[in-house]
């Protein structure tokens, strides 16, 4: 299968790196994640440094990074072949945000918004055994902020603040395996935000389930925290679902 040019796939979400790595990487992500390159395909250096006009070098550490991610593997004599997406690194913020990128999309955000409930809900609990005096007042500051953010309808400073709530949650958890989660988690609320699967306007009952979070975390109440949690877990899912439904979108059983 030919490989795409430049023009046939958008970039990804939040594609931040300058030069020409930073946009071939971009390029042949999507490309994969997308399955406009199928599995089993092999690239070949010369070809990609023909269609993209970059030297080897940059072809070589490109293709060195995507083997990284679990997305290529490079075979002597053979080339560098695609690798069934259940050798993907999925984890990586990279994969997860040219897999938002691709038509799977909710499918994919369904699948972390699962991830997330099973972890940070825990996280919650945790929180409100570790988080020092000086954290725990910084959450229900945050909670405070955002609660401002949504009613102003500021949908850009809501979404940073929601995201820094959420991280600060699994930072003050004090377990340094869900703190590596965090950069996933951002992952999933800017898709959300990006493709328009949340409400342009939050709703009051989630700005009070983030407040009880906080406040419960304040007070120590691990089970509060952890039930608060869960329920704005549970709402992201029943949001997810009802846009999904209004607007067509694919998705699984």
């Amino acid at each position: 299968m030919a490989t795409p040019s430049l023009e046939d796939t958008s970039p990804s979400v939040g594609a931040v790196q300058p030069g020409l790595h930073a946009r071939l990487l971009d390029q042949l992500g999507t490309a994969i994640c997308s399955g406009h390159l199928e599995q089993g395909s092999i690239l070949y250096i010369d070809d990609l440094v023909d269609r993209y006009a970059v030297s080897r070098s940059v072809v070589r550490e490109v293709l060195r990074v995507l083997a990284s991610m679990g997305l290529v593997d490079s075979r002597r004599r053979v080339g560098t072949q695609i690798r069934p997406a259940n050798g993907w690194n999925v984890f990586d913020p990279q994969v997860i945000r040219w897999r938002l990128a691709s038509g799977d999309r909710i499918a994919q955000l369904r699948s972390l918004t699962e991830l997330r409930t099973a972890v940070e809900p825990q996280a919650a609990c945790l929180a409100a055994t570790r988080a020092t005096p000086d954290e725990a007042s910084d959450l229900v500051g945050l909670a405070a902020k955002m609660w401002a953010a949504g009613k102003a309808g500021k949908e850009s400073e809501f979404l940073r603040l929601d995201i820094e709530f959420h991280r600060q949650v699994l930072l003050s958890s004090g377990n340094e395996m869900f703190v590596k989660l965090q950069e996933l988690v951002a992952e999933v609320l800017s898709g959300r935000h990006h493709y328009e699967l949340m409400p342009h306007h939050p709703d009051e009952q989630a700005l009070q389930l983030h407040a009880e979070v906080a406040q419960a975390i304040q007070r120590h109440d691990g089970e509060r925290a952890k039930d608060a949690m869960v329920h704005i877990m549970e709402q992201a899912i029943g949001e997810m679902k009802s846009i999904w439904e209004q607007t067509g979108e694919p998705h699984r059983a």
